[in-house]
This record gives C-alpha cells, structure tokens and sequence, in this order.
C-alpha cells in the first residue's frame, strides 16, 4: 500500500477510536444503555394507577433523552398480582405496581399499612406515606428482593355482597368473602366473623356471578370497573383498610441503573403518584354515582365501632412486634 495511503488509513483508525471514546465517555455521563423496562399493573388501561405508570414512562423518556423506556403492561397480561410479585423478585418483570396488602407475605413491613382500621382519614394516609415514615417503610422491603419506589392512593376498602345486606356486624356471620391472598387479610376477614376465599383479582366475577362467594371488599372504583357492582348490588361503608399501593422495582433492574438514572425513576415514580392522585378522588366519584345509578344499594351510615373492636388484637399483635411496633407508633402520632 501506498505510505501516503497508509498515512490516511492510520488517522482514520485514529478517528473512530476516538469516536468510540468519546462515545464511552458520553455514556458513562448520561447513564446506562438505552433499556426498555417491563411494568406490571392488573388493573385496566384507563385505571388511574396504569395511567400514572405512563406518566412515568413520558417523564423517564423525557429525563433521560429517550434512553430509558417503560413499557406498561395492564389487565393482567403478565399475570395475577401473586404471580407478578415472584416475577418482579427474580427480575422477569421491572417494575410491578401491587397492593400492600397483595405484597406483605413477601415483604412483611408493608403489612403496617394494611392494617385495619390504622388511619384516621385519607389525610392521616397521605402524611404517613409522603414523609418520612413512607420512605423507611420503602427502604425496609429492599432486603426482600424489591426497591420501593413510591405510593399510590388506593382510597378505602369496604365490604359488598349479592346478599344479604351487611348493616352490623352480625350480618357478616358465616358469609363467603373473596378477600386478596395475603394471611392479613383472611385473618382479618375472619376475625370479622366471616369466611374468607382468597382468590387472584380476575376470578372474583365468576365467582360473584356463580355464587361461590357471598361477597368482596374492595375501594369504589375497583368494585364498578371490574362490572362487580352488577351482582353484588349492597356496598357496605366499613372503610376497613385504606392500605395504598406500592410501586417496587426488582432490584436487578435497579442495579443496571447508574446513581443520576436512579435519581431519575425515583423523582418520575414520585411525580407519578401526585398526577395519579389528581384522577383518583374523580374516579371515586365518578363510580360511586354509576353505582348508584345501577340500584346499588349504600350502607353508609354504619356504627364502625364493633368492627374495629372485632380487629383490635391484629393491630395489637403487631404492634407488640419490636420490628414493627416502633414504625406503628409513629404512624398513630402523625397529625
């Protein structure tokens, strides 16, 4: 070869070296590759939660020049809460939006907020989780395979069955409940007086609709979504748990991510849950009045004290625990 070409051919080696270079260097200050991450959420497409999901994914989108995408899988595509969980704690699924409640047979902690009866009002929930009592809460799962991103609003869970109509206490005896599968909960429901049927989210329908069960609980937009206010016309105010959800990402997905995308998911995820609340208390509204409209019968005006009599050894036990007696305390002093 000719030197004069040799002379050309070295600078231009030379060059893409010092492309890819600075390439590398590039890379290293902006983040990780460009990933696409997998989310999860059992509820459908326009569900505040799924919405808040895609809101996150604009913000991730928008914060990281398009390097980092969330792909948002809603209805159940990736499975029922309980299969999603496992999923997310081995590293199948990225991130996974659950119910504490759904979670803390897992992550044992989250239990403390779905206890029954723990919050005074949805303000009492909103002070806990924003604070600093949330953030040790997210912190605390991490050793259980997952990484706390944020809260969402979930409202309050009461009681609804086909019939009869649940108007005391009394009239829970010995009536089929389909609760969320989690030892809290059935205990719960049974302390109650009632039978609890843990069954995955996407079976209570048929089972509602087949008479397998009495009953559910669930918040208001949950129960008109899933068509359940069509066979379980008595919506019974116990407001019982107003346990929130979780956002979690598992923690391999977390360890791919450098410090400053780290910062990135954890502002998106917050900024996702104030968006998500900004639709929740319409959603609420808005089910409670189609609700109505379908001849569904509100028990409101219920004397609550016998059933937060009938629970009180659950928050008690807890409480007992020094793990979690601490955190309880501060929760039941937040003003």
């Amino acid at each position: 070869m000719h030197v004069g070409n040799m002379g050309a051919l070295h600078r231009y080696l030379m060059a893409g070296v010092g492309a890819v270079a600075m390439l590398s260097v590039a890379g290293s200050v902006s983040g990780t590759a460009a990933r696409e991450f997998r989310a999860a959420d059992i509820q459908e497409e326009g569900y505040p939660t799924v919405q808040a999901l895609l809101f996150m994914d604009k913000m991730v989108a928008e914060r990281t020049g398009g390097r980092h995408r969330i792909q948002v899988f809603h209805s159940r595509q990736l499975g029922e809460e309980s299969q999603t969980i496992e999923q997310t704690r081995v590293g199948a699924i990225d991130l996974n939006r659950i119910n504490v409640a759904a979670i803390g047979d897992v992550a044992p902690v989250v239990n403390i907020l779905a206890q029954p009866f723990l919050f005074r009002s949805i303000d009492h929930l909103y002070k806990v989780i924003d604070g600093p009592i949330g953030d040790d809460i997210l912190a605390a799962i991490e050793p259980n395979g997952f990484v706390g991103l944020t809260f969402y609003d979930s409202g309050a869970r009461s009681i609804y069955t086909r019939s009869p109509p649940v108007r005391a206490l009394a009239d829970l005896k010995g009536l089929r409940i389909r609760v969320q599968q989690s030892d809290l909960v059935m205990r719960m429901m049974k302390a109650l007086g009632a039978e609890p049927v843990a069954l995955p989210y996407g079976q209570v329908m048929t089972a509602l609709s087949a008479q397998l069960v009495d009953g559910a609980e669930n918040n208001w937009p949950s129960f008109v979504t899933t068509g359940h206010y069509k066979v379980a016309q008595f919506y019974t105010v116990t407001e019982h748990t107003m346990g929130p959800e979780i956002l979690v990402m598992s923690r391999r997905a977390w360890q791919e991510l450098s410090d400053a995308d780290r910062a990135i998911f954890r502002t998106a995820a917050r900024d996702s849950s104030h968006y998500m609340r900004t639709q929740w208390q319409s959603w609420e509204d808005q089910s409670r009045k189609q609700a109505a409209e379908s001849g569904v019968t509100v028990i409101g005006n219920l004397d609550r004290k016998p059933f937060e009599d009938a629970t009180r050894s659950l928050r008690d036990e807890m409480r007992a625990n020094p793990k979690f007696g601490p955190l309880i305390e501060r929760i039941l002093a937040a003003q």
